[in-house]
């Protein structure tokens, strides 16, 4: 179609530019007006169809091609000639979960995984009525395609935590609208995509806003743009942190092969027990290295592969997936040169049709409009980044970190942080204790923690980037784990929440089973002494490598460095910055026996911090 001369100001018809004015009114087509595609189709009578796409691997071993099962809906009109574009979301979530014991977090002698056996059947029939593209751009003239990623759902194959089987049945459903790859109905009948354009883009949010990443490495054909909301660039970086084993926030004992198992809501789940097994055994709960299984899940350093462009977001309240998962692909694509846009807004594990509403759908309909119709709208010329700083308040930016942030290095004294120190000083660990408690009283001192405070601060800075610590130490005890966690000490009004209201909002179209509207979610406030602002994580035996564990000598000092989670926050006047140093951080890594003990030097120890005005 000749979409690539639309301007973004008029009302156009896409595809019908070169026609007579009669004909264009005689043939369906795509609207657009100020840059977006406009409802001019029935959501209500749109073809809903059931297909099977059949992929090149055999993740369960039958001998078979893994088939991937897609829930379809697009336009009536594309069977009367309309060529589409399609968004896909592909998901473990529409064949519903599994309860799957949590593997313990509390260790006694080594870490060890939790007894399980595989179910005998799926959860629950499949329900395809979770996502909200449909409602909304169905009628702005998309295809939409819910697909159940391989190992859930109706799909074949084995769920493996968006490893290269799950990489290979997205870019295959991506294939099938290109012409590619083969699909079936449900009695056998093969099934053309004569309605698609041949551009497609991939949404979601978590492991849905993690499988775009995982297709869009596969540099496959006619993936134009993916949108990425919460999702996972690195699963290593989501169960490891420098060689540590840790959890996502509220998740304790998650592992790589605990996701797989609980979506794996495929019919005869039994069959894909060898590979949950496997998965178990390589992604190494012992050790914690680096190894050839993360790697394969290491999307952000792929993206110098990807061909598609990325609209990403994510929440700096996510303790679930981390906000190093989009500093991570952020930086990756930035140096790969690929187009991209970046939301960042204050909630946390959260999707921006909730934090946004209406200005979220607007920005995605000008971002599809222009990556898979040609049309010049604005929105590559808008600024790349929007950060939430306060509920509501939103800045532009021209890129993230703020390119003005400098590094400033703070030495640990015995007074606090600034010059540099000497002496040393120590702590016992005691991993019984959250980190809350032990920040909360800073100017006494715990045997069970060091603290480090600023004198208040004489002008608000602002903290934009990734905190890094060295710390010179000797450790002695069973605990690999030195945790650094950065405080923000002052009386002041936070968020405290993200919460569902009674009220419901509608973004979309409806059908009587499957709604365009969602509850109204809304920030709550607290008034608070101190906030937790970041942490970081290491195992000390991978203080030369995340690939190889080194054990340490007790009593030996070595210099310990490591990163904290990546962040945006502004440290008012007034307020005081706190380092906060222990070794095992409760909700968070492994909890070995008490009584590992730490004695820091602070003449090596040193925290910098990116900071800007």
């Amino acid at each position: 179609m000749p979409v690539a001369a639309l301007a973004g100001t008029a009302t156009l018809a896409v595809g019908a530019l070169s026609l007579p004015a009669h004909a264009e009114t005689a043939r369906p087509h795509i609207v657009v007006k100020d840059g977006k595609t406009q409802p001019v189709f029935s959501y209500k009578d749109a073809i809903r169809e059931k297909i099977f796409v059949e992929t090149k691997v055999d993740s369960d071993g039958d001998g078979k091609r893994d088939r991937v099962s897609v829930y379809l809906t697009r336009p009536k009109e594309t069977n009367e000639g309309l060529k589409v574009a399609s968004i896909i979301e592909g998901s473990p979530y529409y064949g519903g979960l599994h309860d799957t014991p949590y593997h313990p977090a509390d260790v006694t002698d080594y870490p060890r995984l939790a007894p399980w056996t595989a179910p005998s059947g799926p959860p629950g029939t499949p329900n395809y009525a979770f996502p909200y593209y449909d409602n909304y751009f169905v009628s702005r003239g998309y295809a939409f395609l819910a697909a159940d990623t391989l190992g859930t759902g109706d799909s074949d194959g084995c769920p493996t935590s968006v490893g290269p089987n799950e990489a290979q049945g997205m870019k295959s459903v991506v294939e099938w609208l290109t012409g590619d790859a083969v699909a079936y109905d449900a009695n056998g009948k093969k099934v053309e995509a004569n309605w698609s354009t041949g551009n497609a883009a991939m949404a979601g949010k978590s492991y849905d806003g993690t499988l775009p990443l995982a297709a869009a490495a596969t540099r496959v054909k006619g993936l134009k743009t993916v949108v990425s909301i919460s999702g996972v660039s690195n699963w290593y970086d989501e169960y490891r942190a420098n060689g540590g084993v840790v959890a996502p926030d509220g998740f304790e004992g998650e592992d790589l092969d605990l996701h797989a198992k609980v979506v794996m809501s495929r019919k005869n789940p039994a069959i894909c027990a060898p590979v949950m097994h496997d998965i178990a055994k390589k992604m190494d709960r012992v050790t914690g290295d680096y190894n050839r299984t993360w790697d394969d899940r290491n999307f952000a350093k792929r993206a110098a592969h990807f061909r598609a462009s990325v609209f990403m977001t994510s929440g700096l309240a996510d303790w679930n997936v981390k906000p190093l998962q989009m500093s991570l692909l952020w930086d990756g694509l930035k140096k790969a040169g690929v187009n991209r846009k970046l939301w960042i807004h204050q909630a946390a594990h959260d999707d921006p049709l909730d934090v946004r509403q209406g200005a979220w759908l607007d920005a995605l309909n000008l971002w599809f409009a222009h990556e898979l119709y040609g049309v010049r709208n604005d929105i590559m010329r808008q600024p790349k980044v929007d950060l939430e700083r306060t509920p509501g308040n939103w800045e532009t930016h021209r890129d993230w970190p703020a390119p003005d942030a400098r590094p400033v290095r703070l030495g640990l004294n015995s007074n606090g942080l600034g010059k540099p120190g000497h002496g040393t000083q120590h702590l016992v660990d005691d991993p019984s204790r959250k980190a809350e408690e032990l920040a909360a009283k800073p100017d006494a001192s715990d045997p069970n923690r060091l603290i480090y405070l600023t004198p208040e601060l004489k002008e608000s800075v602002k903290l934009s980037g990734t905190a890094e610590i060295k710390l010179r130490a000797a450790i002695n005890g069973r605990s690999p784990y030195l945790s650094a966690i950065l405080v923000d000490y002052g009386t002041d009004e936070r968020v405290s929440g993200y919460v569902r209201t009674s009220d419901t909002w509608c973004y979309g179209d409806s059908i009587p089973t499957d709604q365009g509207c969602r509850a109204v979610r809304k920030y709550t406030t607290a008034v608070s002494d101190f906030k937790i602002v970041t942490r970081g994580w290491m195992d000390i035996r991978n203080r030369n490598s995340i690939w190889h564990s080194t054990p340490v000598k007790p009593g030996q000092e070595y210099t310990f460095s490591w990163p904290m989670q990546p962040y945006d926050y502004v440290f008012k006047k007034g307020h005081r910055i706190g380092l906060m140093i222990l070794a095992t951080d409760h909700a968070y890594t492994l909890r070995y026996p008490a009584g590992t003990k730490v004695d820091v030097d602070l003449r090596g120890s040193t925290l910098t911090l990116p900071l800007t005005r």
